[in-house]
């Protein structure tokens, strides 16, 4: 695979059977001097030649495409010369399914088409597809199988014998903050099941996904966590040694209903301009209202700045941060600007995030 250089556009393989969608792509792509499209395809299978004969540095892949479709293509580039792959498909529950299967096969994003399969209205998602395609191009990508260091092993919670009954599924009363994008479905199956089932404190996941992905992405972390995982309902009181996924669409706040009521999780539509939605930035300020100092937030992969504040927010509470280092990450943007605003205490690669966890929590029991 070819490298970037400042001295010269990121060239970009765009792939989508509809010919409108593949001239549309294109002048939004090519209306930033610095992005090129080399080749287009409509195709699968005509894509991997585009990438065997163009060394591109990203790709963009619809899913349903004849001949071969973008999962299968996804599977020939990512197992011949792994690049960064961005998907860019219909927001449909079938296509959800696949897009989000393709995450787990080695693309680095997904971009929904709001208006369907073949979308007239592209041209308002114009700034989300160059911002897409420029992170992608700066996302670090592993051939599917290689591995990371293998994790060390989580510290046990020191519980005593009389709480320990208590800990797995009572009403939470502290939380775990964790905010990701870019990248995250694969980082976050690298931290979550190393977390044991009877951690004492809930686990709420704000990864940047649209509304119909994030059921999905909680079914398939929960097959391989040690704890419950589910889509996060208005209402659901957070429970120790459960993992609560935030739904797309709406942000995830908390309500504090102590002594009695624990602290219920809620969905909000304001802020309404927030760059992404739901914001980890608007979660993590939440869990500072309803848990003050017995935060831990913990921010991986992704574009951007969503978290950075409110990990900050946690530090000046008294809570404890965890910000992936730019070793492990795909794209060292959220992290990054949390460390230089001063709200990383911890700042470690992804297959050590659980440990620390663990680790803190015990610590401050």
């Amino acid at each position: 695979m070819s490298t970037t250089n400042s001295a010269r556009p990121v060239r970009v393989v765009l792939a989508d059977d509809s010919a409108l969608m593949r001239k549309k792509l294109r002048e939004i792509i090519e209306s930033d001097p610095a992005l090129q499209v080399v080749a287009c395809a409509r195709d699968g299978a005509a894509a991997v030649d585009a990438v065997r004969e163009h060394d591109p540095d990203v790709v963009t892949l619809d899913i349903n495409m004849p001949v071969m479709d973008g999962m299968t293509a996804l599977q020939a580039i990512m197992h011949e010369s792994p690049r960064p792959v961005l998907i860019i498909s219909s927001l449909t529950q079938e296509g959800a399914l696949a897009t989000y299967e393709c995450l787990e096969l080695g693309a680095v994003d997904v971009l929904p088409k709001l208006g369907g399969t073949i979308s007239a209205d592209i041209e308002r998602q114009s700034r989300d597809i160059i911002e897409k395609v420029k992170a992608a191009a700066r996302a670090r990508v592993r051939r599917p199988g290689a591995r990371r260091p293998a994790p060390a092993p989580a510290p046990e919670v020191a519980v005593l014998p009389t709480e320990r009954s208590a800990v797995k599924g009572a009403r939470a009363d502290r939380v775990v903050a964790i905010g990701v994008s870019t990248g995250g479905p694969k980082t976050l199956q690298e931290v979550v099941p190393q977390l044991p089932p009877d951690l004492p404190a809930a686990v709420v996941i704000v990864q940047h996904m649209p509304e119909t992905f994030t059921a999905s992405f909680a079914r398939s972390l929960g097959r391989t966590s040690q704890m419950p995982v589910k889509e996060a309902e208005a209402g659901d009181v957070l429970l120790n040694g459960h993992v609560y996924v935030a739904r797309g669409g709406k942000h995830l706040i908390f309500a504090d209903r102590r002594p009695t009521g624990g602290v219920m999780a809620r969905y909000v539509t304001q802020p309404a301009d927030a760059l992404h939605i739901p914001s980890v930035d608007v979660m993590m300020h939440s869990a500072v209202e309803a848990f003050g100092a017995r935060v831990v937030g913990v921010l991986l992969t992704g574009m951007g700045c969503d978290g950075a504040d409110g990990m900050v927010a946690i530090r000046r509470a008294g809570g404890e941060t965890i910000a992936e280092d730019e070793s492990t990450c795909v794209v060292y943007g959220m992290p990054a600007v949390a460390a230089a605003r001063g709200g990383a205490a911890h700042v470690l690669p992804c297959h050590e995030v659980a440990t620390k966890v663990v680790s803190l929590l015990r610590r401050n029991r």
